[in-house]
Formats: structure tokens, sequence, C-alpha cells
């Protein structure tokens, strides 16, 4: 607990004993006097044991001879002196006490009232992020960047060249605006980073914000948005008006399709709260009122559900394509990161680049993250390539569970599967190199073939998918041949991600959206698709007729059905080097691509190949000792 939740808790206990105190029962503090009411004062006179009494206007308290105090009150009564004299009695007076309450006092009393004032002023703070009070609903919360806490600049940015350069045009134009303005150039209105998650977008804006040496403002998206109706308009006219305050100036909005998705697409109509707030960007960007020197920079995964009102020319003048770095980019990622850790001498970030297609800039800092970690787990001083390996495999294939137990059975079977892919994959020219083959389960699979392509791809070929659909049925076949079909097992199901899934997938996207059907032609065939509004889920069909439904079908049962039968015509061909593939993974449990290649063409074994040569020399009885013999299915 720290210290500011001890602080409100001493304060709430502070409050709980000032409200006690503030309405319990004043007369609880006067139980020490007992009360007489005034006949019995005047008896116990006239029977002579009241010994003195103090008499302050018609309050009279005393003393009893047997020692007890009593209060009473008295009304006008003329003699009561006299009386009291003539028992003995003594008698002190004095006048009412008139005098002000002291400060002390007058605090005192009212503070239980104050700190029930102050707390509650606290907690409505609190729920407004403490901008403007309770009554700060419409202040903005963007957050203005210090350029000495964390700076950073265009030097930090790598594998992203062309998105650099654009940017770099808007801080230029922000430095020295003349250069530009003499041939009747103006400076861009709006500058939208588009991009898949973990390219860089983000950093990229930050990068701005380092290097711009304007005032630079930041807010996500789903900031406008509250329960309130029109506190996201207000919020957006308060976040411009602090920007022309500080004019010239960038505004970043990270995450904008929280709020700038197209208005009218389902529930709602055009009074909700999401799309009032877009209608006031829409306005502040570019309306009557223009704000000059404002520059908004905006990023998103998704732009295809921006309103198109937000995208034309005069908002967002240009868009900025964040994408996947090629390998110059990854090596250049991988050199910004390498920076901050202790790397062996040997490492070549240029083929670690080469190894990891398709990773994100995200995907390169975990990489590098990761293989730090696992040296320092392993006590190292540097970072060496048997890490960055390591950490690959973690990254690509997830961490190892070499806890979980599995029965001799399972493990040849899952030998056997894999073994199955991967002889298919490596007589399929067209697909890509085997990177890794193992039986050591990792993530949610018991093992896995990884494959990873020579250079960069940024499409296709209808040979490459059918080759990646053999691929797909290589398990299932694999153990079809050498168990027979009543011991097949669901390592090639189980749901989205498994390999009948990706097949059937691959071969409906084939179909459906890749125009790669001979029998329905170029034609792209929508489908059922949802799309999340106000919460809902808003189905948008486009719907096929049910001759077209059937034809559909029937292709996707073609390609998956040639992709079936290449991969059993490869496996029967090649059962022997099934085998050995299948006994070389039981030996070592993980083989490279250059292992398999190795015990294919040249029968090679990776280590302790003498040994492993024996075994094999009696093959049938190595499959005999699990109760199962070779079933060739034609």
């Amino acid at each position: 607990m720290n210290l500011k939740n001890l602080a409100m808790w001493g304060i709430i206990v502070l409050l709980t004993i000032g409200l006690y105190n503030m309405f319990k029962n004043p007369q609880t503090s006067q139980k020490k006097n007992d009360n007489l009411i005034f006949s019995e004062f005047l008896k116990e006179v006239e029977n002579g044991r009241v010994v003195e009494v103090n008499i302050q206007g018609n309050n009279i308290n005393g003393l009893m001879s047997d020692g007890k105090r009593f209060t009473t009150y008295s009304p006008n009564y003329p003699n009561l002196i006299e009386k009291l004299s003539e028992t003995g009695v003594s008698i002190s007076a004095a006048p009412i006490d008139e005098k002000m309450p002291s400060l002390l006092g007058v605090l005192l009393s009212w503070f239980p009232m104050l700190l029930l004032i102050a707390v509650w002023i606290f907690f409505m703070r609190q729920m407004q992020g403490g901008k403007g009070g309770a009554m700060g609903f419409g202040r903005s919360k963007a957050k203005m960047m210090n350029e000495l806490k964390g700076k950073v600049t265009f030097n930090d940015v790598a594998g992203v060249e062309e998105a650099k350069e654009e940017v770099e045009e808007v801080v230029e134009f922000l430095r020295d605006p003349r250069k530009f303005s003499r041939l009747g150039g103006k400076i861009p209105r709006g500058c939208l980073l588009v991009g898949p998650p973990g390219t860089g977008k983000t950093l990229l804006a930050r990068a701005i914000a380092g290097e711009a040496g304007v005032p630079f403002f930041t807010i996500s998206g789903s900031d406008f948005v509250e329960m309130f109706v029109g506190v996201g308009a207000s919020r957006v006219r308060d976040m411009f008006e602090q920007g022309k305050k500080h004019s010239p100036c960038i505004i970043f909005i990270d995450e904008i399709d929280a709020v700038g998705r197209s208005r009218g697409a389902g529930l709602g109509g055009g009074n909700d709260e999401r799309e009032q707030t877009l209608n006031q960007l829409l306005v502040e960007m570019d309306g009557f009122d223009t704000n000059e020197g404002v520059i908004i920079i905006a990023a998103t995964n998704r732009p295809d559900v921006l309103d198109p009102a937000l995208l034309r020319p005069g908002r967002f003048d240009r868009q900025v394509v964040v994408s996947n770095p090629d390998i110059l980019g990854r090596e250049k990622i991988l050199k910004v990161h390498a920076k901050k850790i202790s790397m062996a001498k040997d490492i070549n970030l240029r083929t670690i680049a080469r190894g990891t297609p398709g990773f994100s800039g995200a995907d390169l800092a975990n990489l590098v993250n990761e293989s730090a970690l696992l040296a320092a787990r392993k006590n190292k001083r540097v970072v060496t390539n048997q890490e960055f390996e390591e950490a690959k495999d973690k990254v690509m294939m997830g961490a190892e569970r070499r806890s979980m137990v599995m029965t001799e059975d399972e493990k040849k079977l899952t030998a056997y599967h894999e073994g199955g892919h991967a002889l298919v994959s490596f007589n399929m020219p067209s697909y890509d190199p085997i990177h890794k083959a193992t039986i050591i389960p990792r993530g949610r699979a018991l093992g896995m073939v990884m494959n990873l392509p020579e250079r960069d791809k940024h499409g296709h070929s209808i040979k490459y998918l059918k080759a990646r659909l053999a691929v797909c049925f290589g398990g299932r076949v694999a153990e079809e041949l050498i168990f027979g079909k009543d011991n097949i097992s669901t390592g090639a199901g189980g749901g989205s991600g498994s390999d009948i899934n990706q097949a059937t997938q691959l071969a409906r996207a084939m179909v459906t959206k890749y125009g790669m059907s001979e029998e329905l032609g170029p034609v792209e065939y929508g489908e059922n698709q949802e799309e999340v509004f106000l919460g809902r889920s808003v189905t948008q069909t486009q719907s096929v007729s049910e001759a077209v439904a059937q034809k559909i079908d029937k292709e996707i049962r073609k390609l998956v059905d040639e992709g079936y039968n290449e991969a059993k015509k490869i496996l029967s061909s090649k059962i022997d080097d099934l085998h050995k593939i299948a006994k070389a993974l039981l030996t070592y449990e993980t083989l490279t691509g250059e292992e398999i290649k190795n015990l294919i063409n040249k029968n090679i074994y990776p280590s302790n190949k003498e040994n492993l040569k024996e075994e094999e020399e009696d093959q049938g009885s190595a499959l005999g000792s699990i109760g199962l013999k070779p079933k060739i299915v034609h």
C-alpha cells in the first residue's frame, strides 16, 4: 500500500471521528454532575445538606454535604439568596460568560464539515482526471511532451525509410516554412500513419516530437469519448484551443479509429456521442474557422473503417504507410536495439535479419530482449548466437514445454506426424525451405515444423498455395500410412490454427477471394461479415445463390483433395525417408533444415550417427516394438 492510500485512509478515519464528535449527545459531557429539579434543591437547602453554591445567571451548581456535586436551573426566585444565607451556605456568583469563542474553537467545531467538503472535492477531481475540478468534463486530456525526458529522434527509428522521409518534410516545414511557402506551398493539415501493429507508428510520432522543436501534444482516440453527451466534442474544441495558443504545434492522436469510424453504419443514427465528436474534429481540421499552424498526426492499423470525410485532402493531406521492414530494415532495427545489450563479437545481425522475414519492429525488439533474458538466465556476460536462436524459436513457435509428460507412443506418433510435414515440404520445390522441425511441445502444439522463405515475399503463386495445402496434410497422411486409419490422432484437427483448419481456410480464400478456381473464374464471393458498432455486432451479408454456394463447396473440396492426394503420393513413395526423419526426431527431438537435407540426401545424421545407423538396420523390429507395422494405402 503506497503513501497516497495511507493518507486517504487516515483522512477517512479522522472524518469518521469528527462526524461522531459533531453529532454525539451534548449531554453526555454533563454526566459527572447530577441534575436536580428546583423544588428538590430548596428542600435540600432547608435540610442543611447544601454546603456550597455557584450562581451564574439562572444556572446554579454546587456541592452537597456528602461530597456530591449538582446542577439546577433557578427561576426568578426573589428570596433565594436570603434562604441560602440563613442556612449558612457558601455563596459565590459570576456574570454570564458572553465572550466570543476563540478562532481555534471555531475551527475545531467546523473541522469535520470542512474535511467532508475537501474529500468531496478530491474525489470529484479524481473522477475528472484532476483537470478543471468537478466541472472539467469538457477539458482536453492532451498532454504536452517534454523533450528532455526520454527524447527520441529519427536516429532511433529504422526500417521505415520512406515513412521517415514523409514526416521529416513536415518537421522541416515547421522549422523553416519559408523554404516551402515561397513557391506557394502550404503546410499540410494532417498526416495519417497507417500500418500493421508493431511497425513503429507511435515511435515515429515520438521522433517527430523530438525533432520538431515545437510544442507536441499527444492524446489517444479513446480519450475523447465519454458517457456524457457532448463531452467528446467539447474536448476536441479545447484541444484545438490549446494548439492555437502554442501555434505552430503538432497534435498526435493515437488509435484514431476509436473516434473516426464511418458515420451512419449501424445503430445510433447521427446523434450518438462518437459521431458528434467526429463531426467536431472534421470542422476543426477544415471548416470556416481554419487552424493555421496546427498539424494533426494520427496513427491507426484500421484505415478501412475510417470515415471518408476524414481522409480527404484538406484534412489528412497525406497517408504514410508504415509497413513491416525488409531485410535491410530489419538489420537496421536490430542494430538500434542491439546497442542496449552486450553481444558477442561473432554475431552477424544480417544473418539474424535474413532468418526473421515478416517480423515487425516490435517483434525484433522482443527478439533482442528475449535473447538478453536467456543469456542472463544462464549467467552469461554476453549474448551469443545460441541465445538469439533460442529467442527466435520462442518468438516464432512459442516457449518450450519440456515439463509436459508424454508417453513413448505419443512421442512416436508426434515424430511421424511432424516427419510427414517435413518430408512433404522437402519434396515441394515451390514451397519455403524447412527452418526447423521439433517434437518438443511449444505453446499449444505437441510438435512443429517451421518453414522460412529465403527472401521477403509480397505475393504467392497458385503453385505455392497448392504446395502449402499438401504440406498441411503431410502429418495426417503420415499417421495414416504408418499406424493405419483406425489409429490416426486429433493432431491435424483441434480448431483454429490446426492443419485441417489452415488447409480449409486457404482453399476457401483461393476460391472466393483470389479467383483461383477455373470453374468460378476471377470473381470475389463475399461471406457474412460482422462489424462491431456501439458495442453490438452488426452483420453485413453478401449472399450468393444456392447454386454458386454448391460450386464454391465443390471447388474447395477439389483443392483440399488435391493437396491430400499429393501428400499421400510423396509419403508413399518415400516411406524410408519418413522413417529416417521420425527416428532422428525421436533421438534428437529437434532437427534443423540443413540436418534434414543431409539426412535424406546423404544419409548423414546430426550426431551419434553410427549408433543411429545400427538401430536403422532392424527397422521392422523397431516398428514391431510398438505393436504396429507399416501400412500403405493406395
